[in-house]
């Protein structure tokens, strides 16, 4: 499946089941991170318009052919 990493305007490759955050380091792209336990949403990406996620805790979903992810930053982190 094709990865778009906004608003970097990079795309990688994945495999379903691949750690969100294992992607973007292969894709040379930051994600932040804080507990690493979803908890404190540091990791917070906006996947396919209007859906949040924790990237931290997620994986590449099965059943696609194609799915963005919007990275924003917090200042605070």
């Amino acid at each position: 499946m094709k990865i778009h990493f906004l608003p970097d305007k990079v795309t990688v490759e994945a495999q379903p089941g691949e750690a969100l955050l294992d992607v973007a380091k292969r894709a040379g792209v930051i994600i932040p991170t804080g507990c690493l336990m979803g908890s404190c949403h540091a990791c917070e990406v906006e996947i396919d318009e209007d859906n949040f996620i924790c990237a931290c805790i997620s994986a590449i979903p099965p059943g696609k052919a194609e799915m963005t992810i919007n990275l924003y930053s917090d200042p605070t982190w």
